[in-house]
């Protein structure tokens, strides 16, 4: 199976392994538009938390909304222990995560989620053990599409120098959005693109080397 293709695997974290209850994600925008005196559409909310439209910091210009004003309130409202609590583990990630630990691969977490959110999720959820280093992006780091953040974790799992593409070992990242492809790519990685939404509710495909609806279609792979 796919599992046993790689010799590590990283994965996204929000929308890949993971999701918010849409009543959290709904109340998060509610007290942001309070902050920035503008209301967000249920549409436009889905659209910048799971990234649908692409790079988020474009499609909040073409709204009118300054990413330099949208980010920082954005981050004041989100309380870390709420976001914990209603965020849950999506299934078919769970099985994924397994088989490539039975298949004795390192695993590793790449995501636009900040630290502070990202550490009580991990917590709360328990699935901290399962991965061998989580990379969250910055400024410092990069974001997503660039391949820093990639090759910050890839460096983590001791395997730094030693991709495919210079004659040693093959890794893939899984992700739900383009930034996830494109980091992967970037980085000398395959990509897959697990699309939680649809084509016709994003509006566009997302290409990778894989592209499924949910990560048991590769554990049927071979």
């Amino acid at each position: 199976m796919v599992a046993d293709n790689y010799d590590f695997w990283l994965f996204d974290l929000d929308g890949t392994l993971v999701d918010a209850e849409w009543s959290y994600t709904r109340d998060v925008f509610d007290r942001v538009g309070d902050r920035l005196g503008r209301e967000f559409t249920d549409r436009e909310a889905e659209t910048i938390w799971h990234g649908l439209g692409g790079a988020r910091d474009p499609t909040l210009r073409e709204w009118g909304v300054d990413p330099a004003d949208f980010w920082p309130a954005f981050h004041r409202e989100e309380d870390p222990s709420k976001r914990a609590e209603a965020t849950y583990l999506h299934d078919d990630a769970a099985r994924l995560v397994e088989a490539v630990h039975d298949a004795g691969r390192p695993v590793g977490i790449v995501t636009h989620c900040q630290q502070f959110l990202t550490d009580p999720v991990l917590d709360h959820l328990d699935i901290r053990d399962w991965f061998d280093t989580v990379v969250c992006c910055t400024e410092e780091t990069g974001w997503k599409p660039d391949s820093a953040p990639v090759k910050r974790a890839i460096s983590q799992l001791g395997l730094g120098g030693k991709l495919m593409t210079d004659g040693g070992t093959s890794g893939v990242l899984a992700g739900d959005g383009e930034s996830d492809i494109g980091a992967a790519w970037n980085a000398g990685l395959d990509g897959v693109h697990v699309e939680r939404h649809g084509p016709e509710h994003r509006g566009r495909c997302v290409l990778g080397e894989y592209r499924v609806q949910t990560f048991d279609e590769l554990l049927r792979s071979v």
